[in-house]
C-alpha cells in the first residue's frame, strides 16, 4: 500500500483546515483532494511518462499528486535548466506530453511539445490507484548531460514517512517551501510528509523561484510572514538568513522547531550562530540516488558535526572510506541504465561513531593531494570558509601543489568587502576562518570571482552551484589577471 495515495481517501486534514497556500490564494484540505482527483481523471489518457513544468505552488503540488494517483511517472523540468539541458531531458525521457502551470505556458509551447495546462477542475469520485506511478529526476547537470534517477513511488512513500517519523511531524505544522520543487527533498518534505500527516505548507512562490536563478531573495520576510514550525535550507539560505538576523539584532521566529538543512557541507560555526539566533538547524546528508535523506540530525537525537544518524530501516556502512547505503529508498538505477542491485556506493566519503552518528568528509573523487603528501578534503575547508555570510560559494584547489589556494565568489553583500580589501587582510581572514583546520589545509593564495561573471563563464550552474571542474582552468586565469592588473 502506498499510504501517500491512499490517506487522500481519508484526509488527515481537519474540516475547513488550510492544507496549501501560496503567493495567489490558499486551499483547504477538502478542495486540495478535490482538485487532485480531478487533475487525475485529466491526466488518465495522458502517456505514461510526462513532464511537469512550472513555479513552486498550490498548481504544481496539485499536478505531482494527481500524475501519481493517474499511476505516471512524473519528470520535474527545473525552470533553472538551459534549453539544451531541459531538451536532453525531454528526448532522454522520451517525454511527448508536459503538464505545465500557468505562467509556464509559454515556456511549455515554446519546447514543442503537447502540452496540458493544469485546470481548477474538480472531482470527488476518487478512483483506484493505477500502478506505475513514480519519478524521473534528474540532476543539475553541471556538464550538460544530465543523468536520470528512477524512483518508484513506493520509494518516495518510505521516505515520507520515514522522515514525517523522524522529525515528529504532525498536523499542527505549517512547513515553509522556500526551494524548487526540481531538488527532491523539496518535494518530499513540502508536498508529501504535510500531506500524510495533515499539516499545512505555504510554498513562496517568488523566493523559490530567484532560489533557483541564483538572484538574491529576503528569507526574513518570509519567515516572519508565514511563522513556520518547519523548512527546509541549503547552506547558502542558512548563512543569509544568519547575516540578516544578526544585521537586525533579532531573533528568528519562535515559531520555528524545526530547520533541515542539507545539500552541501555547513560549518559548525555557522550552525552555532543559527543556534543562538534561535534557528533550530538540524543537519542532514541524501542523495537522489537513495531517494534524498539518508541521515538526520533530529529534535533530542542531535550531534553538532555531524549529519545524524541513518533512517531506521536504512544500512549505513563505511566501506574503505566511502559511504555505503542500502534498503528501501536506493533508486531503481539510472535512466537506460541497469536495474541498481544490492548496497549503493555513493562516491562520499565518510566515518560513524560509536554512536551511530555519520560524518561526511568529502567525495572520493575530490580528494587533494599535496605536494607534501596532505590527503585535503576540500568540503572542509570550503564549509569553513563559507560559513562567513559575505562568501556565496568558493573552491580549494591544490592538487599536487605545495600549498592550497582558494577560488571566492563573494555574496551580494560581500563582493565591495572581498574586491576592495588589501590582499594581506584576505589572507588573514582566511587563516582565521580556518582556525580549526592544520596548517597545511589553509589557503595561502585567493582570487576572486564576482557572482555575474562566474555564471557568465561556466563556473557557477543556473540553480548557484559550483561548477568545480570549471574552476580548475578559470582559477590561473584569474591568478595571471590579477597580477597582470598589478604589474
Amino acid at each position: 500500500m502506498v499510504e501517500l495515495l491512499e490517506v487522500l481517501r481519508e484526509p488527515r486534514y481537519a474540516p475547513g483546515a488550510a492544507a496549501m497556500s501560496d503567493d495567489a490564494g490558499t486551499i483547504t484540505g477538502r478542495e486540495l483532494v478535490a482538485r487532485i482527483v480531478g487533475l487525475a481523471e485529466e491526466f488518465r489518457p495522458l502517456p505514461p511518462v510526462i513532464g511537469l513544468l512550472g513555479a513552486n505552488g498550490i498548481d504544481w503540488a496539485a499536478a505531482a499528486l494527481a500524475a501519481w494517483m493517474s499511476g505516471k511517472t512524473a519528470v520535474p523540468l527545473p525552470n533553472f535548466f538551459s534549453r539544451p539541458q531541459l531538451e536532453h531531458v525531454l528526448s532522454d525521457a522520451c517525454i511527448a506530453h508536459v503538464i505545465a502551470t500557468h505562467d509556464a505556458l509559454a515556456a511549455a509551447a515554446a519546447l514543442g511539445i503537447e502540452t496540458t495546462p493544469v485546470s481548477q477542475r474538480r472531482a470527488h469520485r476518487i478512483p483506484l490507484m493505477s500502478p506505475g506511478a513514480g519519478m524521473i529526476v534528474y540532476t543539475s547537470g553541471s556538464t550538460g548531460r544530465p543523468k536520470g534517477v528512477r524512483l518508484g513511488i513506493e520509494k518516495i512513500d518510505w521516505q515520507a514517512r520515514a522522515l514525517a517519523a523522524a522529525i515528529g511531524a504532525t498536523a499542527s505544522d505549517v512547513n515553509l517551501s522556500l526551494l524548487p520543487f526540481a531538488l527532491l527533498l523539496e518535494t518530499v518534505t513540502a508536498i508529501c510528509v504535510p500531506v500524510l500527516v495533515g499539516a499545512s505548507t505555504h510554498f513562496a512562490s517568488a523566493v523559490a523561484e530567484n532560489v533557483g536563478a541564483g538572484r538574491p531573495v529576503d528569507l526574513l520576510a518570509s519567515f516572519e510572514e508565514v511563522q513556520p514550525s518547519t523548512a527546509v535550507l541549503v547552506p547558502q539560505l542558512l548563512s543569509g538568513l544568519v547575516a540578516q538576523l544578526e544585521a537586525r539584532k533579532i531573533r528568528a521566529p519562535s515559531s520555528l522547531r524545526f530547520v533541515a538543512i542539507g545539500g552541501a557541507r555547513v560549518s559548525e560555526a555557522l550552525t552555532a550562530r543559527a543556534w543562538g539566533l534561535g534557528i533550530p538547524v538540524h543537519e542532514g546528508y541524501g542523495l537522489t540516488e537513495c531517494c534524498s535523506v539518508v541521515a538526520l540530525n533530529r529534535p533530542g537525537r542531535h550531534k553538532a558535526g555531524t549529519v545524524g544518524e541513518p533512517l531506521p530501516g536504512l544500512e549505513v556502512r563505511i566501506e574503505e572510506g566511502e559511504i555505503v547505503v542500502n534498503g528501501p529508498t536506493v533508486m531503481d538505477g539510472y535512466l537506460h541504465g541497469p536495474r541498481a542491485e544490492g548496497p549503493w556506493r555513493t562516491g562520499d566519503l565518510g566515518e560513524l561513531d560509536e554512536n551511530g552518528f555519520l560524518s561526511v568528509t568529502g567525495r572520493t573523487d575530490n580528494l587533494l593531494v599535496t605536494a607534501n603528501g596532505r590527503n585535503i578534503s576540500p568540503e572542509w575547508i570550503e564549509a569553513m570558509v563559507m560559513g562567513d555570510p559575505r562568501i556565496a560559494a568558493c573552491v580549494l584547489l591544490g592538487h599536487g601543489m605545495s600549498h592550497l589556494g582558494v577560488l571566492l565568489i563573494p555574496s551580494l553583500h560581500g563582493e565591495e568587502w572581498l574586491m576592495e580589501s588589501p590582499r594581506a587582510h584576505i589572507l588573514l581572514w582566511l587563516e582565521r576562518i580556518c582556525i580549526d583546520a592544520p596548517a597545511y589545509a589553509v589557503p595561502k593564495d585567493y582570487v576572486v570571482c564576482p557572482a555575474a561573471q562566474a555564471k557568465c563563464i561556466g563556473l557557477l550552474t543556473a540553480n548557484g552551484r559550483v561548477v568545480r571542474e570549471a574552476a580548475f582552468s578559470i582559477y590561473p586565469a584569474l591568478r595571471l589577471a590579477r597580477r597582470q592588473a598589478a604589474a
